[in-house]
This record gives structure tokens, sequence and C-alpha cells, in this order.
């Protein structure tokens, strides 16, 4: 009897999947036809706040059988395949494969995309702003360290835009050829990663010498290469790149870890459902300057979620500011306010507006934030 309603489960599911793929070319068909229509008009491929209103609506019809959180999986990789069929994109990021920008890029943008590795932040910025890349994927801040300064830096070199944002968590392994913690005497890794396991790692392998990598995926390199004595810290699935084994797992200080990117491209973005705008400014040198702008954003009932300073490059003693604002500041309601925003800063630029990003759990399974 049982064997008898399995075969007939199994001829069901059969036909509900030729309908699946046929409605999927149905679909594939009417994203080229939209690539076509963009291509006339010189519209961007990338559409974050369109895709966000797609998924959200999705989640709110779907009657629940299917785990919301797979549903957006699923359909994030379906988005990913339609952005490929209009034009295919090429997204830079900071290599080589395998590195936490790697794993949320391919996550948040889908396998799709044609990822480009760089070595550097400075070469993501510099290929997108050329237009050599489409898209390119930066990490700002972490929960734990703190802001990225060198892409804060960045932003005042290149003349890029901000896209979209999402978050990561961040969970770091232990990898290396041998499972004995006591032979490890080196650890390779990004400055970033060994900051947030430095507590784990002189509990348990005090004998090891702490070297920097320039990121997650050359210390694996590394570790690799050496075997016998090194161990490198970075995302688990490295070790389906390299030879080597997970020795120990999510052994960050803290366990809530979270890293902040960002989505560039070299034009700003167009469209509705934008939560976020951020800004970079320079204040008049007179006392109070930087006050006048945060009351001014106070009395229009607009909330900061971020305000940090950087040095500003060949100026003594002067500082740029990057501020995230939660509103979209590219609305009409706020054009005076912008105006007179514009007048208190000594030079400011616009960034961005682009919806709040999702929460990305390092293992390709999505979750919007609320």
């Amino acid at each position: 009897m049982n064997s008898a309603r399995l075969t007939e489960i199994r001829e069901q599911i059969d036909e509900l999947d030729d309908r699946i793929v046929e409605i999927l070319n149905k679909r594939a068909g009417l994203s080229r036809e939209v690539g076509q229509i963009k291509s006339e008009s010189l519209d961007v491929v990338f559409k974050p706040f369109r895709e966000k209103e797609v998924l959200n609506r999705l989640a709110s019809i779907s009657p629940g059988i299917l785990p919301e959180d797979h549903l957006r999986a699923i359909y994030r990789e379906i988005l990913s395949s339609s952005r490929r069929l209009q034009q295919p994109q090429i997204v830079a990021y900071l290599g080589p494969e395998g590195t936490f920008t790697h794993q949320a890029a391919l996550e948040y943008l889908g396998q799709s995309m044609d990822f480009a590795p760089c070595q550097t932040l400075h070469d993501v910025f510099l290929n997108v702003a050329s237009r050599k890349a489409d898209l390119g994927v930066i990490p700002l801040e972490n929960s734990l360290q703190g802001s990225v300064g060198q892409s804060l830096d960045l932003f005042l070199q290149y003349n890029v835009y901000i896209h979209a944002e999402l978050f990561s968590r961040i969970s770091h392994a232990l990898l290396s050829r041998n499972s004995d913690l006591s032979t490890v005497r080196r650890v390779y890794s990004h400055p970033q990663a060994l900051a947030q396991c430095s507590g784990w790692l002189r509990n348990n392998v005090p004998q090891a010498a702490v070297i920097p990598a320039d990121s997650t995926a050359a210390a694996a390199m590394q570790a690799e290469r050496e075997g016998q004595g090194a161990a490198a810290i970075g995302h688990p699935r490295l070790v389906e790149r390299y030879a080597l084994k997970a020795v120990a797992l999510d052994i960050q200080d803290l366990p809530d870890n979270w890293t902040r990117f960002l989505v560039i491209g070299p034009t700003p973005t167009v469209g509705s459902s934008r939560d976020k705008t951020s800004l970079l400014f320079t204040t008049a040198d007179r006392p109070g300057a930087l006050a006048a702008i945060l009351n001014l954003l106070a009395a229009q009932g607009l909330n900061l979620t971020k305000l940090e300073s950087r040095p500003l490059k060949g100026e003594k003693w002067k500082y740029v500011f990057f501020m995230d604002v939660e509103s979209d500041l590219s609305q009409e309601q706020y054009e005076s306010t912008m105006h007179n925003l514009t007048k208190l800063c000594h030079t400011m630029r616009v960034l961005g507006s682009y919806p709040s990003g999702p929460q990305l759990y390092g293992n390709g399974v999505p979750q919007e934030q609320t």
C-alpha cells in the first residue's frame, strides 16, 4: 500500500516538475524581452528595489508549506538567471574565490553572475568606476571590529554609487591539513578575521604565530601549500576548494558576528522602495558646523544609522564624514532638506539611495530584515 502511494506521489512530483520547467522557460523568454527593452533605453539590469518587491510579494502570497527562507533562496537564483538572460554582468569582488565577500556575493546575487576576483579593494573600485565591471561587492563594516576604513576612503577616490546592501553572518573556521591543534605553528588570515578570533587563538593555539594575509582565501592557499604546521582562518566552505580540513568551527570570539557588504555600480540607482541614503560630506571650518547639519536632519525627523569621520587625504586635521540616513532623500518631499543640507556642508556627495538589505546566514538561506 505504501509502495503504491509512493509511486503515485513520485508521478505527481514528475508532473509538477514538468510544469515548473515549462513555466521557468516562459519566464526566461519574458526576461529576455525585458533585457531587449532595457538595452534600447540604456536601463540598468540590476534593480535591487524591484527584486525586493518581488521577493516580498511572493512571500506574502505563499501558503506557507514551503518555508519562506527556502522560497527566497530559490527565487534569488531565478532572479540571478533572469539578469543573466537580460545581459551578462561582471561582478568585481575582493578575491580570490572563497573569501567571505565572494560567498556573500554568491548568496545575494546568485550563481549566474560573472564573478571577477580582484587582488585589492582598490581594484574593485577601479574596475567599477572604469566600467570594466558592472557591479562590485565590498565589505563596509563588521559588528565586532567596526568599519573597513579602506572602503570608506575609496569612496573619496572613485565616483561610484551604492546600489544595495546585505548583511552576512560571519562564521570563522580553523582550516588545516592536520586535525591536531598542538601541531599548529602558524595561523594565516586577513587581519579582520585574526582580530575577530584573537581570543580563541590565544586559548587554543597559543604556540602559533599569527600572520596576516591579503584575504582569507589567500590564507587557505598558503596553509595548503605549507602543509604541516600551517593553518588558516576562513569560511568553512573553503574546504571545498583546498585540500584542508575544518579543524574547528565557529571560532569567532563572539557568536553574533555580522559584516555589512555594499553592492556598488558606476551610476546611481533609480526606482522606488529605497529605504536608506548614504552621504559623504565635509563641513565648514567653524564651531557648530556639524551640529547644524545634525540639527537640520533631526528637525526633519530623519534617523541616522551611521556617522563616521575619516581623515581627508592631503589635508592636515581635516575630516570627511560618511553618513547613513534611514530614508530615501531623493524623494521630492526632501528637496528642500537636501538644498539646505548642501548649503550647510562645505562639500557633499550623495553615494546612493537603496533598499535595506537582507540578512544572509552564510549557508545560502537568506532572511529579509524587518
